[in-house]
C-alpha cells in the first residue's frame, strides 16, 4: 500500500463520514497531515502522515493489507490491539536508532504483532 493510496482512502473516508450526519461528526475529523487507523479492538487512532516515511509502520500496513484488505466500505485497522499502537506511538514520537529499528521491524514481521485475531 502506497502513502498516495492512503491518502485517497483517508480523503473518500472524511467526506463519507461527514456526508454521513453522524451524530458523532467530531470522530470524522482529522487534522490537516494526518490520518485515522483503527487498532483491532476498534480504538481509533489520528497518525501524522510523516509516519508513512516510517518502515515499520508501513510494514504494519503491508501486513494489514494482507491479513484484513484493503478497506473499501471501512477504516483501515493495523494489526495491533491498541495497546501496542500506544506503545509504537510513544516509540515513534520519541525517534529510535537504526538498531532499534531493525529489531521492532524484526518483531513485526515474525510475529505479526502477536495480536492479530
Amino acid at each position: 500500500m502506497t502513502p498516495k493510496k492512503i491518502m485517497k482512502m483517508v480523503q473518500k473516508w472524511r467526506i463519507v463520514a461527514l456526508k454521513s450526519g453522524s451524530s458523532k461528526i467530531n470522530d470524522a475529523r482529522t487534522y490537516k497531515g494526518h490520518f485515522v487507523v483503527y487498532a483491532t479492538d476498534n480504538i481509533r487512532f489520528v497518525m501524522p502522515l510523516h509516519y508513512l516515511n516510517n518502515i515499520v509502520f508501513m510494514e504494519l500496513l503491508r501486513i494489514s493489507e494482507g491479513e484484513f484488505g484493503l478497506p473499501r466500505d471501512g477504516p483501515i485497522t493495523l494489526p495491533c490491539d491498541s495497546m501496542l499502537m500506544n506503545y509504537l506511538v510513544n516509540i515513534f514520537e520519541r525517534g529510535f536508532s537504526k538498531d532499534f529499528e531493525k529489531t521492532l521491524l524484526a518483531f513485526v514481521i515474525d510475529d505479526k504483532c502477536s495480536c492479530v485475531h
